[in-house]
């Protein structure tokens, strides 16, 4: 779920009661789209240089930061007109899509133990070692596809028809109409797929108060910084030859069990995938991954101590998707968390994406169960919110159980939404008719799109804890209107909420977008997961907070 270029369209039910006429609309989409595209905030000058990371086997990482260029590079080419501008057109297409959903792949292995040598292959038959690059030379592993030549008439300066002064000629670049496959995807008779769950029944919990608590003292950021890559080529976990994950983004995490974390990662992509973007089909595609992690020394890294595999050396997909654009493009996991023996896991039934930066349209967001320890999960086929015509308020949500109930807070498809808050007992947390939304200061029964919003402005890929320490709510989330991740704090989940706090810039991470807080983190030191979109991977930071008031 990037600060994607794969991003979606939002539906107009972000402003209640709002029935756009034409000029409405019009206005509204400039409104939306201006939201939506994150702007960069100022500062004074990128990081300095520095040679990008190298971990203990000599592979080379990503530095996801904002720095100076490379003042042993020679200097960049003079920019030139490209000699073709593709126009994308779109073609419709129908497209068959055999329903209902096939069963899910439950193929899963034990694995055996990592290497006691970090830098041991442990499926050499599957991945070959990279040789460590000559010296003075740069790696080409998990490096972007380099930009394609200039054609012969553009030529630089010594060449023939070149122009004066910059040495480059000047011409009108040819204009191309390129068409793309828009499907028109339509039902057709499949295989059984899963047998029907039995609905749970029907139960309406009274209205109560929710009453909003006195404000505590807002956060103090003391210090931020980038601990290591957690993802990728180059990494400390070196999760391409381990798992065959090159590229991932997210890594939202809870405590499955004492000292054990989960790590989840949103669309994965493996052998074949360049760094750059997201990838295809042909690029080992999984809609999801999960990881495992015991490690409580934080300071210096997170390492995976395992991942669901299908295969040897493989990740597998925990949740399924159809993969079929206008359909169900991908599913995306949003959050997780444990009761008793059983892990739950928040997603999002992703219709498609939008060429709009930070949209994109979901079916509806969902609860996905596993009850042995995460290896193979359950949709739940009604602990869903459907995002009827786009006004579905719940569709990215962060589950938190606290008390006797589990908290929701949840957010529309899209970045330009506010946040929603909704609770449920704990032993109904599949039935969504048990649901209370906050409206007000009442926890108000069936009031999905009447719940009032938390804070002012707008949020996207929530992530929440209670310190154990203070007993204080965290919430932290990616402000697109300010282009950074924040942190707020709360006594109660329904606020009064903080003002924000600033963890990191989109000017000092560029396409930054996550921040989903690790569950061992403390009231003074505050580990997250950043992803970032051009190395396409997740990074681990450390915020360090002053003592609470």
């Amino acid at each position: 779920m990037g600060l994607d270029i794969r991003v979606r369209q939002v539906g107009f039910g972000v402003v209640p009661g709002f029935r756009p006429g034409r000029l409405g609309l019009a206005f509204l989409g400039m409104v939306l789209v201006g939201y939506a595209t994150v702007p960069v905030p100022a500062r004074a000058a990128p990081f300095p240089w520095a040679p990008p990371p190298v971990n203990a086997c000599g592979e080379t990482g990503f530095d996801p930061l904002a720095r100076e260029p490379d003042p042993a590079a020679p200097p960049a080419p003079p920019v030139q007109v490209p000699p073709r501008i593709d126009i994308p057109v779109p073609v419709p297409q129908l497209q068959p899509v055999p329903v209902p959903d096939p069963p899910p792949d439950n193929t899963r292995i034990s694995p055996e133990p990592l290497p006691v040598d970090p830098c041991h292959n442990p499926c050499p038959d599957i991945r070959d070692t990279p040789k460590p690059p000559e010296p003075g030379s740069k790696p080409d592993l998990g490096e972007p596809a380099p930009p394609p030549a200039p054609d012969s008439g553009s030529a630089s300066g010594s060449g023939p028809g070149s122009g004066s002064g910059s040495g480059v000629p000047w011409r009108l670049p040819e204009v191309q109409i390129k068409p793309e496959i828009e499907p028109i995807p339509y039902p057709v008779p499949g295989g059984p797929g899963e047998p029907p769950q039995p609905a749970p029944p029907q139960v309406v919990h009274p209205a109560e108060p929710g009453p909003v608590a006195a404000p505590v003292a807002p956060p103090q950021l003391e210090s931020v910084r980038l601990v290591e890559q957690l993802t990728g080529h180059g990494s400390p976990n070196r999760t391409d030859m381990r798992w065959q994950v090159d590229g991932t983004d997210l890594g939202l995490m809870w405590e499955t069990k004492p000292g054990e974390v989960a790590v989840v990662f949103g669309d994965t992509f493996g052998k074949g995938w360049s760094a750059g973007g997201v990838g295809g089909p042909d690029d080992d595609w999984r809609s999801n991954v999960m990881g495992y992690s015991t490690d409580r020394d934080l300071a210096d890294g997170l390492s995976l101590d395992t991942m669901v595999q299908d295969s040897r050396c493989h990740a597998a997909e925990l949740l399924g998707s159809r993969k079929i654009k206008n359909w169900e493009t991908t599913t995306i996991p949003t959050s997780g968390f444990a009761l008793g023996g059983r892990q739950y896991l928040s997603f999002m039934s992703v219709n498609a994406w939008s060429r709009v930066p930070g949209m994109w349209r979901t079916n509806y967001g969902g609860i996905a169960y596993s009850d042995d320890n995460g290896s193979t999960w359950v949709k739940d086929q009604h602990a869903r919110w459907e995002n009827l015509f786009g006004l579905g308020r719940f569709q990215v949500a962060a589950m938190v159980p606290h008390g006797d109930y589990v908290y929701m807070f949840g957010t529309p498809n899209g970045r330009i939404g506010v946040i929603g808050l909704a609770r449920v007992p704990k032993d109904e947390v599949l039935n969504k008719s048990a649901y209370q939304y906050w409206v007000g200061g009442t926890w108000a029964p069936a009031a999905e799109n009447q719940a009032t919003p938390l804070v002012a402005g707008i949020a996207s890929e929530l992530s929440v804890r209670v310190d154990p320490d203070s007993g204080q709510w965290q919430m932290s989330y990616l402000d697109p209107a300010r282009g950074a991740i924040v942190l707020r704090t709360a006594a109660d989940p329904q606020g009064t909420w903080t003002e924000p706090v600033q963890l990191v810039s989109t000017a000092d991470y560029p396409k930054a977008y996550g921040g989903f807080l690790h569950p061992w983190s403390t009231s003074r030191d505050l580990y997250f997961t950043l992803s970032a979109w051009d190395s396409y991977n997740v990074y681990l930071l450390h915020a360090r907070l002053a003592p609470p008031a």
